[in-house]
């Protein structure tokens, strides 16, 4: 292919493409800039393999530290697992491109995208995602695009389109909108309580962004002498469709009907009925051609029955506007809530249950030593606040192997931790590292906003003093022709057999985290408008449960959470408490059974389940990194005796030393005459000289004060 250069500017910002320079051998390659961050994104595609009856792509992302000029941590030094940034931007490029491609493929598409150059002005995600569709395209893969995404963020009153990182951090809105000519595929916004309209006035202001990147690949294609590849389906035999249509459909719709069965025994209903259709398809002459045509494809009875029974889901719920377990369109399953429902050696539990969905999450308060370091591109080093999700097989009613969390445990974590993350208490006022843990116990639909609740009713059982209460729905849509519904609280039956899960989240006052999923190739801004509106008195009546279990955070700490006390020293202290090889710091923990963390800044976390024994070690520090002043009074210890003088510790890590002709108002023959070692005495500081040298006395005490200096150090 020809080496061209292309450069696409919009709202200010230049993204510039290099295409036929690397990857010669993969079906399709682009090298997406911006600034200084370059991203390769190839596409290639591969034989079908046999037996395969799903679209089997598989989506990559790679970060290489050599991109921002550094070495791997590890004895290994080099990349080895994907960190979670890493695999969240995998799903990121994964979520809008997979309802692209026709589902009716089967060849092997990989999608790989490398960041290899990244100036920590720009995130590479987003060029990701765009990369992936130019990829694709080049690549002559089947594909409904062109595809693109943008990220907006919110500085005061204005939006801006693909923000730096500091932008990010600075606004109010980190919203990614990704889009195809057909309209918008994928959302996923972290916000700071926004406003409903806000949220949909900024995925409009995206889109249009979007549009111009779309038009940008179309005249690229243009260049190259290329067409975007849409194949026809294959066609296919209906007689078996039609058999299993004249055996079942009749059955299947009675059972939809029965609202009052419930998911497990409509699934029993519905196995039962395609065993029996199963019974009657074997019972055919060998050469009936029903049954040639199900030899010939083993799965496709499951198959048939699963698009007959999705076909009349859909049906009832835009010709009657009742869902599968009866409910209204607009309304939520039952809730339950309860805080506290672990023993007390948990720092923090919560239980809540929406209809069969039930996720219980837990809460374990850390100290700063416990906070997560990050190994990946992304400018921040740690992370203070983690949420895991685990989604064991038993929660729907299965077996399977048990595994590390996978890209979905993973995500639906992340989703959760963004929706928690702005209203957590500030890292000045409440310094402890945050860990909470959602266990699904039972899943039937909106896991992710059920593990959402449960993490803030179990944060607010541990008494973390969370600014807000966060709840959270998901929503669903069903499009048939012109007909669209949009559906509340979608349930798993809803989710796997629609076209949207759109999850929204937020306190009382607006909302902090969003995303949707399409399985349709792109909506119009008014219908993602209408859902995330229908949203929002779902989320208010879910809240509203949840407050009822636990109405504000409990007033204090568990008794087995860590005590935590903080402080501030100038960073040129930080060493003096350090001391050399960490002696100063380690003796404080020894004496105290203190933990003490010391961040750059200067500033020191203490941390023991004792709380006399932090406040023990906290007044060390302060001792320690007191500023002396002449003229001030203490009671020390004698340490060293010389000819000249006596040289005495009055503060932890602090001594000075009394010339001998300061020892007593009379002249002194001999130090040893007036004082030892191990002798206590009370001193004053006479002068701090130009080299920090701290000179005592002995000399013009008042009693008085000799004595509160005294007594202050037997209360020590």
């Amino acid at each position: 292919m020809q080496e061209i250069n292309k450069s696409i500017s919009f709202d200010g910002r230049d993204i510039r493409l290099k295409i036929g320079l690397l990857a010669p051998q993969a079906g399709g390659s682009v090298l997406i800039e911006s600034g200084e961050t370059a991203v390769l994104v190839t596409s290639t595609r591969s034989s079908a393999r046999e037996g395969i009856d799903f679209l089997p792509l598989t989506v990559d992302y790679e970060e290489r530290l050599y991109a921002a000029g550094r070495i791997p941590g590890g004895f290994l030094r080099r990349e080895g697992r994907p960190p979670e940034k890493a695999i969240l931007t995998s799903r990121l490029i994964d979520r809008p491109m997979r309802p692209l491609f026709p589902q009716w493929l089967r060849d092997d598409i990989q999608i790989v995208a490398t960041t290899v150059s990244l100036d920590e002005q720009v995130p590479p995600d987003i060029l990701a995602v765009t990369g992936a569709s130019i990829a694709t395209l080049l690549a002559q893969i089947p594909f409904c695009g062109p595809m693109a995404a943008v990220r907006v963020g919110l500085l005061g009153d204005d939006f801006i389109i693909n923000p730096t990182y500091a932008e990010i951090e600075a606004g109010d809105l980190d919203l990614v909108v990704a889009g195809s000519p057909e309209g918008i595929v994928m959302v996923e916004a972290g916000a700071n309580e926004l406003p409903e309209q806000d949220i949909i006035e900024a995925i409009d202001f995206g889109y249009e962004a979007v549009c111009d990147l779309i038009q940008a690949q179309r005249e690229l294609l243009q260049e190259l002498g290329l067409e975007l590849v849409t194949a026809e389906p294959p066609v296919t035999d209906s007689t078996l469709e039609d058999f299993i249509r004249a055996k079942a459909e009749t059955e299947i719709r009675g059972i939809l009907a029965q609202f009052e069965l419930g998911k497990t025994k409509r699934d029993a209903a519905l196995d039962d009925l395609r065993d029996r259709v199963a019974t009657e398809l074997n019972d055919l002459a060998e050469d009936d051609p029903v049954r040639v045509a199900a030899q010939a494809d083993t799965k496709a009875l499951g198959k048939v029955f699963k698009g007959i029974t999705k076909h009349l889901m859909r049906r009832q719920i835009v010709e009657d506007g009742v869902r599968v377990d009866g409910r209204k369109l607009d309304e939520v399953r039952p809730i339950s809530c309860r805080a506290g429902v672990l023993p007390a050696r948990v720092h923090g539990s919560g239980l809540f249950q929406r209809g069969l969905t039930q996720v219980m999450s837990v809460v374990t308060l850390g100290t700063p030593g416990d906070a997560q370091e990050m190994d990946d591109l992304h400018p921040d080093s740690s992370k203070r606040y983690l949420h895991h999700y685990n989604f064991p097989p038993y929660s729907v009613g299965e077996t399977r192997p048990m595994r590390s969390p996978g890209r979905r445990e993973i995500g639906h974590g992340a989703l959760a931790e963004r929706a928690l993350v702005p209203v957590l208490p500030p890292v000045e006022e409440f310094p402890y590292v945050l860990r909470v843990v959602s266990e699904v116990l039972s899943s039937d639909g909106s896991t992710s906003m059920g593990s959402v609740c449960g993490s803030t009713l179990s944060l607010m059982d541990a008494g973390v003093p969370i600014s807000k209460p966060v709840s959270g729905a998901a929503m669903g849509l069903i499009k048939e022709g012109d007909e669209v519904r949009v559906l509340t609280d979608i349930q798993g039956l809803e989710d796997f057999l629609g076209d949207m899960d759109f999850k929204v989240a937020g306190t009382a006052d607006g909302i902090t985290a969003l995303q949707m999923d399409m399985k349709i190739q792109g909506l119009p801004i008014a219908t993602i408008a209408d859902a995330v509106r229908q949203a929002g008195p779902a989320r208010q009546h879910i809240l509203s449960k949840m407050l009822e279990a636990i109405a504000e955070p409990r007033p204090k700490l568990s008794d087995y959470a860590p005590r935590l006390l903080s402080m501030s020293i100038d960073q040129d202290q930080i060493g003096l408490v350090i001391g050399p090889g960490g002696k100063t710091i380690k003796g404080i923990t020894e004496a105290t059974g203190a933990k003490v963390d010391i961040e750059s800044d200067g500033r020191v976390t203490i941390s023991a389940l004792d709380g006399a024994a932090a406040e023990r070690a906290m007044k060390m520090i302060a001792d320690m990194t007191r500023k002396i002043s002449a003229g001030d009074v203490y009671c020390g210890k004698v340490t060293r005796v010389i000819p000249i003088g006596a040289f005495v510790e009055f503060l932890p890590g602090k001594e000075g030393m009394i010339h001998i002709s300061q020892l007593a108002d009379y002249r002194v023959g001999k130090v040893e005459d007036e004082v030892n070692v191990g002798d206590e005495v009370v001193i004053k500081v006479r002068e701090i000289d130009g080299r920090g040298r701290i000179n005592l006395t002995r000399l013009g005490i008042e009693p008085e004060v000799a004595e509160a200096a005294r007594q202050a150090a037997a209360a020590e």
